[in-house]
This record gives structure tokens, C-alpha cells and sequence, in this order.
């Protein structure tokens, strides 16, 4: 995933769309320019309620380079999980040559900045290096399951280490999903199968975040979290026919964002 994290930190997430020639985990999608299309609706208003989601954060705040690794680690550690949840995801409805560059990022030197101080966190490569093997023996998902449920389980367990304020990891994977659903979605129809399953992702990550949340709205966040997940169909990221509007899903995030403390 090529994104310009500093720039859209610092300008806001429409400013940044236009702009930063946001690419997919293809690489296709800053290429042929639709990217540039989705920012110019956004920034019109295509994004409606979710206005509020261009600041994002102090992502770019902590490094020059603009990629994951200029992200402080709590946020590094759920941009890589939800890669993870959409490369488990996709391998468990067996899509195995979609789910393979997603679950890619805890094990390939491509995206060894991700990892970067995790092992403080307790990460363990073992069950992420057996899933890669298991994909490159063409091996199903059923057959390989306690792998599967091993790598989720270290996510959780880094998570729960990290000791990160929910609230700031749910804003940061709502910035980071409306970002990738709008690249991912160009006139009624998925041209990014990459960014989208990604978008997945990273709302997943956040609903499971938000299990832990302790906060006057913390059902209210779980229930429109669960709403945006149903924009997916079947609780795996593939790409329909008729792909929810990027607009619904900003909304939802942003009234995720409004209710968060």
C-alpha cells in the first residue's frame, strides 16, 4: 500500500486524496488516475458527514519517510492487522491468491518497517511464516485453521500490549478505511480489489478494538462499526457487483468518529 501517510496527516484526508496520488497494494490505482477522481468527489462533498475525518491524526508526525514505518507503533501495528484480517478473511472464503499479498506484511522484508520494535509487543513470526507456507503448498484455509487462529490470536495479544488509547486506534483505521474505500470505488463499481479488501480490514480491526471500549457511546460505536461491515457482503471483503457509495461509508465513519470520547 503506497500512501503518502505524512501528507495526509498534515493536509487533512481530502486534501491529501487530491493530491498525494494515493496507490493501492497493486500499484494500479494511482496509475490511472481514477484515485485522483475519487479526491476531486470527496473534496465536493462525496464524503457528506465525514468532513471531520481529514485530520488524521499526528501520523506523519514521527518520520520522514511518509510510509508505515513513519507511524508511531500502535498505529503500525493495526495498519498491519488489517492487512492480516483481509488476507485471513480472504483465505478462509478461499480466495488464496488474493489473501496472499495481504498476508505478506508480518513476514516479507518488503514490509519489514511495519514490524519495526513489534517484537517488544510479543510478535511471533511462527504462526504468520506457517500461514505463507501453507499458501505457497496451495494448502486450504480448513486444513490450516489453528494456524489461522494463532495469527489472529498474536494480534490480539500485541494489541493488548501495546496499551494504546482505543479511541486514537479506532479515529486512525477510520481515516486509513475511508481513504482506502474511496480509491477502491469509482463510479458504482470496484476498480481497486486491493484497497477495498483493505478498507475491510481496517474496520474490522476497529470493531474488535472497540470491544474494549469504555466510554458513554461504546455500544453506539460497536453498532455503527457492525453497520459498516455489513457494507461488505459476507463477512469477507470481495468485491460485489454493486459496491456500497464511498459516501455511506465515510458517513458511517464519521459517526463513528463523533461518538468516540
Amino acid at each position: 500500500m503506497k500512501v503518502e501517510l505524512k501528507t495526509w496527516a498534515g493536509l487533512g484526508l481530502a486534501t491529501a486524496l487530491a493530491g498525494a496520488g494515493l496507490a493501492g497494494c497493486s500499484g494500479e490505482a494511482g496509475e490511472s488516475g481514477e484515485a485522483g477522481e475519487s479526491a476531486q468527489a470527496a473534496q465536493s462533498g462525496e464524503l457528506g458527514e465525514a468532513g471531520e475525518i481529514g485530520e488524521a491524526g499526528e501520523a506523519g508526525e514521527n518520520g520522514e519517510s511518509g510510509g508505515p514505518g513513519a507511524l508511531p507503533i500502535d498505529q503500525r501495528l493495526v495498519f498491519m492487522a488489517g492487512h492480516v484480517e483481509a488476507g485471513l478473511a480472504l483465505y478462509r472464503a478461499g480466495e488464496s491468491a488474493m489473501a496472499a499479498p495481504h498476508l505478506m506484511h508480518p513476514v516479507s522484508e518488503t514490509h519489514a518497517d511495519e514490524r519495526a520494535g513489534l517484537d517488544a509487543l510479543g510478535f511471533d513470526p511462527a504462526p504468520f511464516e506457517g500461514v505463507s507456507a501453507a499458501l505457497e503448498a496451495g494448502q486450504s484455509a480448513d486444513e490450516i485453521e489453528p494456524l489461522l487462529n494463532a495469527a489472529e490470536a498474536n494480534l490480539a495479544a500485541m494489541r493488548d500490549a501495546s496499551q494504546a488509547d482505543p479511541s486514537a486506534q479506532i479515529r486512525f483505521l477510520m481515516e486509513t478505511a475511508v481513504a482506502e474505500y474511496t480509491i477502491s470505488v469509482t463510479e458504482g463499481v470496484v476498480t481497486d480489489a486491493a484497497e477495498y479488501q483493505d478498507a475491510w480490514g481496517f474496520v474490522k480491526v476497529a470493531r474488535d478494538i472497540a470491544e474494549t471500549l469504555d466510554a458513554p457511546k461504546a455500544v453506539a460505536v460497536r453498532e455503527t462499526l457492525d453497520t459498516m461491515l455489513d457494507r461488505w457482503p459476507d463477512n469477507a471483503p470481495i468485491a460485489p457487483d454493486t459496491p456500497t457509495d464511498p459516501g455511506q461509508v465515510s458517513a458511517l465513519a464519521s459517526r463513528v468518529m463523533l461518538d468516540l470520547p
